[in-house]
């Protein structure tokens, strides 16, 4: 099993995140690694993780895709995991997420924000909101599934999915196009309810107009070709 965490200047949340991460990975009693992706962060986040013990991998700015792609080569588990370091996601739902994949109901699996959550949707900026129900339109009817949070980084899929597809995202995008590639070769889909907390230390990095354009980019392009 792989945790990758992929980190940008998170210093403020990123220790909590390891420890709780690391605490829910060892109630699990499976096999386990923790993979820290720094995208070349300006502040401690890079000497926490190492503090913490966490592996690390340090690389030059690029993105959150460059960064999830740089984990998924680097992970060596049959499921990978990944999970956001600015505290929005609780790393003791892991198992939330793993459920139906140690059971082998699904290859990939969906920590939603919306699935039968008004309180997590009250958290989220409207624009957010808007977007994301654009994006999980469009996927639906592209693919015929339908799915309520499409662009939640707290997921779950086997490296199995990982090596059919090939992923070239280099931005917030990497979602989708993961999403769509495994729906476009028969994975088993599966979303589960997970809690939702807004950042309250810094500022999120996506840009609702300019990232949803390369979303709905990615989205189509990676269902045509």
């Amino acid at each position: 099993m792989s945790v990758v965490i992929p980190v940008f200047n998170e210093e403020c949340t990123l220790g909590d995140i390891l420890v709780r991460t690391k605490n829910t990975m060892e109630k699990l009693k499976l096999p386990y690694e923790i993979l820290v992706v720094d995208d070349g962060s300006s502040d401690r986040s890079l000497e926490i993780a190492q503090a913490k013990e966490a592996n690390v991998s340090r690389q030059n700015h690029q993105g959150k895709g460059h960064v999830i792609r740089s984990g998924f080569k680097w992970a060596k588990g049959n499921i990978v995991v990944t999970l956001d370091s600015d505290g929005s996601h609780k790393p003791e739902e892991i198992p939330l997420i793993l459920q139906c994949m140690l059971e082998n109901k699904a290859d990939f699996a969906i920590g939603s924000r919306f699935l039968d959550s008004e309180v997590n949707r009250a958290k989220i900026p409207k624009a957010n909101r808007i977007g994301n129900r654009i994006f999980n339109s469009l996927i639906g009817v592209l693919t015929g599934i339908e799915i309520s949070d499409s662009q939640s980084g707290f997921r779950a899929i086997r490296s199995s999915i990982i090596n059919k597809i090939e992923l070239n995202s280099r931005g917030y995008e990497v979602e989708s196009e993961m999403l769509v590639k495994a729906l476009k070769i028969g994975a088993r889909v599966t979303e589960v309810p997970i809690s939702f907390e807004q950042r309250t230390v810094g500022k999120s990095r996506l840009d609702p107009l300019k990232d949803g354009i390369k979303i709905l980019h990615s989205i189509i392009t990676s269902y045509l070709f």
